[in-house]
């Protein structure tokens, strides 16, 4: 055995002279995307892996080399397109058309009204309603968003935060008239506000009561929708925002150690709703970094589980993710070359072991994908399900020296990143002092300059341009979209009982100013009796406020 070692030292020397003799390329960067050096050559030095602590076996504690003992021979990930645009009629069409062409699951997005808790009639929708995903501001909206769509049959997601439970009780009511039990309903919706903080900056209240939101979304979740997936943690946004890999990693699971320990200090034993807590994180093109971010996240969050908050029910310590690749890589310029863009990060997102996967389309960068572009990243997926053969071996990178030298790299950057945060107060007071804002900030700094100095290619952008661009269909809202909506919502409220809707509205603010007091109940009820989306966040913006953060440059 010594003689071997001695051996393989001696070759890696003479290797090493060689290499440093040896020309190299010169303007790139020999980095991650993320700035990371990247070593020219992987060895048994290059990162040390206890196998039994650190790696172990597909469905067995650390969980690095999956969640499930069969991975996808026994099951594919679901292939869960993003869909949303328009009023709920047009969106209708278009999640018939996806499940029509093999898709097996719903994920719909809503437009930045909703978002922002705004009804489609109010002057500040005005010039947003459908333009960014599907408008949604009554149970009506709802109704006809999952018409002919059996809601037993189809898991759903809905990317949706700070009025996330609005758009929860919208759909548990919508199952309820179709005769399906909440018991029975089966999905997600994204309800991540503090990303909202960090990245994408849609939201409306203050931490606090978003907070209390949240939990009470939990709380009522574990209790009434056993099936349901409560929060979505999403480092998704944080990575469009410009983070690393390392910050994305860190940021995403100190939000979800956040969330575990509200719900325990609401009373609830952290077996009661970890199983259903679910991830959202970001495939890039750094093809190697991004599997070693996914097999680093199960493992610190199945430790940090298991080791800090006490979780004994084995589903407790999976982190099943849902993916989507990268929305920041695709380029107006030369569109198509997006495609091989979105199938590498499809990939990669297959070989970390992803539970759940969207493949962007290539006409993003310049609008709402074309049915044409939306079938193409389907196909995608399939294509790499059906034909690369790489879903036949379960992790077939695990003990590659590079892959766990990389995963072991970001394990640490994220416990080092998990360090500062608590000593600032955790991770809410963290955000309130624009910790991870800056840090992240820095990073699309360093990024940029990268890319201008042409360090970093970015095909088609800073080099191999075209003289000409090749002139593509794109998908364009008709214009009408907005006063049919408007009309239809106006139609909806006028045949309501006013005396009903103004009783609802009261309990509302009443709930929301009593701390302890789960709001979930009350806003089905309000629903059901037809107060909207707008109607309800009104009711809280008086009783909490809304927040306005210190920009970060």
């Amino acid at each position: 055995m010594a003689r071997l070692e001695e051996r393989r030292r001696t070759g890696l020397d003479a290797w090493r002279a060689r290499y440093e003799g040896s020309p190299l390329r010169e303007g790139e960067a020999f980095t991650s995307i993320s700035g990371a050096e990247v070593e020219p050559l992987a060895t048994p030095e290059t990162g040390t892996v206890d196998y039994d602590r650190d790696l172990g076996y597909p469905g067995s504690f650390p969980f690095t080399r999956g969640v499930y003992p069969s991975m996808y021979r026994g099951r594919l990930w679901t292939m869960r397109q993003f869909a949303g645009f328009g009023t709920a009629a047009e969106t209708n069409e278009r999640f018939r058309y996806l499940l029509d062409h093999g898709q097996t699951g719903l994920s719909c997005a809503f437009d930045m009204p909703a978002l922002m808790g705004v009804d489609s009639d109010s002057p500040r929708a005005l010039g947003e309603v459908g333009r960014e995903g599907v408008a949604m501001a009554s149970l009506e909206d709802m109704r006809v968003l999952f018409s002919g769509i059996p809601l037993d049959e189809v898991s759903t997601s809905m990317t949706i935060n700070s009025s996330a439970a609005i758009a929860l009780a919208m759909y548990l009511v919508v199952g309820e008239e179709q005769g399906v039990p909440r018991d029975r309903l089966r999905g997600t919706v994204q309800t991540d506000i503090l990303k909202e903080y960090i990245a994408q900056k849609e939201f409306i209240f203050p931490p606090g009561p978003s907070m209390r939101l949240v939990t009470d979304m939990v709380e009522f979740c574990a209790r009434e929708m056993p099936l349901w997936h409560p929060i979505s943690i999403s480092g998704y946004h944080i990575r469009e925002a410009g983070s690393t890999a390392g910050q994305e990693l860190a940021f995403t699971l100190k939000n979800g150690f956040t969330y575990v320990e509200w719900a325990l200090e609401r009373g609830l034993e952290v077996d009661a709703f970890a199983p259903r807590l679910s991830f959202f994180f970001n495939a890039h093109l750094d093809f190697f970094e991004e599997i070693a971010k996914y097999r680093a996240a199960r493992r610190i969050w199945a430790r940090e589980l298991r080791d800090r908050y006490g979780a004994r029910d084995e589903r407790s310590l999976l982190m099943r993710f849902h993916t989507q690749t990268a929305g920041v890589s695709l380029t107006w310029q030369q569109p198509l070359v997006n495609v091989a863009r979105t199938a590498i990060e499809a990939l990669a997102a297959v070989l970390g072991g992803t539970q759940s996967l969207h493949t962007n389309s290539y006409d993003e960068a310049l609008a709402l994908p074309t049915e044409d572009a939306v079938r193409l990243a389907l196909r995608t997926q399939q294509v790499i399900a059906h034909e690369t053969g790489v879903v036949n071996t379960i992790d077939p990178l695990g003990g590659s020296y590079h892959v766990e030298a990389l995963t072991n790299r970001l394990e640490a950057e994220a416990y080092e990143l998990f360090r500062r945060i608590d000593e600032l107060g955790g991770m809410v007071a963290a955000i309130e002092e624009n910790m991870p804002q800056r840090e992240i900030a820095d990073a699309a700094f360093r990024y940029q300059q990268e890319v201008d100095a042409e360090e970093r290619v970015i095909v088609g952008v800073n080099r191999f341009r075209t003289e000409s661009e090749e002139e593509i269909s794109i998908l364009r809202i008709d214009p009408d979209v907005e006063r049919r909506q408007i009309d239809s919502l106006q139609a909806f409220k006028a045949q309501r009982d006013s005396a009903v809707v103004e009783r609802r509205i009261a309990e509302l603010s009443e709930a929301a100013s009593v701390d302890d007091r789960n709001l979930m109940p009350v806003i089905v009820d309000a629903v059901r009796d037809g107060v909207t989306l707008g109607e309800i966040c009104d009711a809280w913006r008086r009783v909490w406020g809304t927040w306005r953060e210190q920009p970060v440059f």
